[in-house]
């Protein structure tokens, strides 16, 4: 049914979980993954909403390397149970805008992500980067708890 599957990460424990329901359903349906995070990207200047600049390039730099190792970490599993994964990372402050994108351009059929299933006042102030992904994505997107 799926050719391409997008799964999005961000490393936690829950995130873990839907990595591996997505090797799981990629492998069921003879798909291809590709692992995909954000390296979320830091304001440089006060125009951008930073209090101060220092060492925010070296910042973005080990952020980008975390971010790598995460996505390739993901893939080696993936090909460790043969599906073949391709491992991608965005540097963004859009973590969801940056899914969406990522989602359509590789042609993916289908997104795999968790919720960490805030609501309420957390909701509000932290924001929902799997709701904004439900709400704008034209993909469908499989939700895991």
């Amino acid at each position: 049914m799926f050719k391409k599957i997008l799964v999005a990460t961000d490393g936690s424990e829950l995130s873990e979980k839907a990595v591996e329901s997505a090797i799981g359903l990629a492998r069921h349906h003879g798909a291809e993954l590709v692992a995909f995070t954000v390296a979320r990207r830091e304001p440089k200047s006060y125009m951008d909403g930073a209090m101060n600049n220092v060492a925010a390039d070296d910042t973005d730099r080990r952020r980008l390397e975390r971010a790598q190792a995460l996505v390739d970490a993901i893939g080696a599993r993936a090909l460790a149970r043969g599906v073949s994964c391709r491992a991608l990372v965005s540097h963004s402050s859009q973590v969801a805008d940056a899914i969406i994108v990522a989602a359509e351009k590789q042609q993916s059929e289908l997104i795999v992500m968790a919720s960490h299933g805030r609501n309420g006042l957390g909701r509000l102030l932290l924001g929902s980067e799997t709701q904004h992904v439900l709400t704008y994505s034209s993909l469908p997107v499989l939700v895991l708890r």
